[in-house]
């Protein structure tokens, strides 16, 4: 009976985890990028700040953030941002060098690295606009019954139950062999060494 009460408390507990984590997942979206790029032919690192879906020049790459997230004060920081960055080459066209997320946190890992430049989020700016995030709902449990107050059934299907009646009988007696003796070795005689010579 105590045993039922302890489980349904670490469901609902983990119900409640779960909906907190879920919580979590609310950002804010910044107007503005800010960002490092290394020239690794000079070795000279600059910061600068990019509006969102504007393009900026750095070296020979144009780069256009698309969006910049941060996390509200009272959550775990997780910067990041999506960016899409081209390198015209000498028909006029642009490729594509770059399209995907930068994530602040591991600029080492999740950054844009190029023969020539390197850059890397630093930080997003200027949003005050939380973005709530659709929560999950937790499953709503099925009410259980204390077994005190259960009403005495038939049994449900999967239940192990005793059969009606007096008492169970006995399983047939099974007949087995007796034990062997385990064999004994005998230990290999020494080798006799001949001193007679």
């Amino acid at each position: 009976m105590m045993k039922l009460g302890w489980t349904r408390a670490a469901v609902v507990l983990a119900g409640v985890i779960g909906a907190a984590g879920a919580a979590q997942a609310d950002r804010i979206k910044n107007p503005t990028a800010v960002f490092s790029g290394l020239d690794k032919i000079t070795g000279r690192i600059v910061s600068f700040e990019v509006g969102i879906d504007e393009t900026v020049q750095f070296g020979a790459l144009q780069m256009t953030p698309r969006v910049c997230f941060t996390k509200p004060p009272t959550e775990t920081p997780n910067t990041t941002s999506f960016i899409e960055v081209d390198e015209p080459g000498p028909d006029g066209q642009s490729k594509r060098v770059f399209s995907g997320w930068l994530f602040a946190a591991s600029p080492g890992l999740h950054g844009l690295e190029h023969p020539v430049y390197d850059i890397w989020l630093v930080d997003c700016k200027g949003g005050t606009e939380v973005i709530a995030e659709p929560k999950e709902t937790p499953e709503e449990l099925p009410p259980i019954q204390d077994s005190a107050r259960a009403p005495v059934d038939a049994g449900q299907p999967r239940d192990i139950m005793a059969p009606s009646g007096a008492t169970a009988p006995r399983p047939p007696a099974v007949q087995t062999a007796p034990l062997r003796q385990p064999m004994r070795r005998q230990a290999p005689a020494a080798p006799l060494i001949n001193t007679d010579r």
